[in-house]
């Protein structure tokens, strides 16, 4: 049985493909509550207990998947810890796996990413989502998934597929780099925000990840659509790409989206304005 699976896959798909013994299926939900200052995250358990695509796992961004050592949240964990998890939810050679979330793909494109840094390349995410699935009156339950048997995981940590701020430093003014946000218009001038300092890292570049779906299906726009964004933006001219957003989530839909754009160098930064923002000593621009 092939091991290979294409980076997005649609409800049909899934559909088709549900119950294969070599298919694993992992809800990443993660909820961001608004905060005065900032965003509480709270797990999406609770929500996959009551409903999820039959056969599917939880996969626990918050206390399996981070580096639960840093101050920073949602890091990227030790490849240790992460092939540990993924062992345990039955990810590894000879797997493969669709990841969903409930909201616009981010949770989903995180572990994706994740996956990738880590040298695994047989992920897909579900285009739409829980939501699109829902929509479709396809099957939900509230049963416990039998958990498949442990496997073997081997981390393969790719070189530069997640940047931290010193080599973020680097690339400001450098050619050849395009700097990408993945929040909103308004963060991105800096007329709102919610991490210590408003704005962006100078020189970057603003595609929203929430303006990469259609907002009446959730599904992904068409990739001549996303062609055209990504390419008004200077991202499509040859160079490295660094992605980033708030907590280094969002920007992972970005550049999941880039990848299927055929991009070669893209880089998620992990700590993203959590971090940037959060030292006095780095630039902001605004405006």
């Amino acid at each position: 049985m092939t091991t290979s699976i294409p980076a997005l896959v649609g409800t049909d798909w899934l559909a088709a493909h549900l119950g294969e013994p070599d298919l694993r299926v992992l809800d990443c939900s993660v909820t961001l509550v608004p905060l005065e200052s900032g965003m509480r995250p709270e797990s999406g358990r609770g929500a996959w207990a009551e409903a999820h695509i039959p056969g599917s796992q939880f996969a626990d961004l918050i206390r399996d998947l981070s580096d639960t050592a840093s101050r920073l949240p949602f890091m990227m964990p030790p490849a240790e810890t992460f092939a540990a998890a993924m062992a345990r939810l039955g990810v590894g050679e000879g797997t493969r796996v669709v990841l969903y979330d409930s909201g616009a793909h981010m949770w989903a494109t995180r572990l994706w990413w994740m996956l990738r840094a880590m040298g695994f390349d047989a992920a897909a995410v579900l285009d739409g989502g829980l939501r699109k699935w829902r929509a479709e009156g396809r099957p939900v339950t509230a049963e416990a998934t039998t958990s498949p048997p442990p496997a073997r995981f081997v981390a393969r940590p790719r070189p530069r597929t997640f940047v931290d701020k010193a080599q973020v430093g680097a690339t400001l003014g450098r050619d050849g780099v395009c700097l990408l946000n993945a929040l909103s218009a308004d963060e991105h001038a800096g007329r709102v925000g919610r991490t210590p300092r408003r704005g962006r890292i100078p020189g970057s570049r603003n595609v929203p990840a929430a303006s990469l779906v259609d907002p009446s299906t959730g599904a992904y726009l068409p990739l001549e659509e996303l062609r055209a964004k990504f390419a008004a933006a200077g991202a499509l001219g040859g160079g490295c790409v660094v992605t980033y957003c708030g907590g280094g989530i969002a920007a992972t839909s970005d550049a999941f989206t880039l990848v299927r754009l055929g991009v070669p160098d893209v880089a998620v930064y992990d700590g993203s304005l959590v971090e940037w923002s959060g030292d006095e000593t780095l630039p902001m621009e605004t405006g």
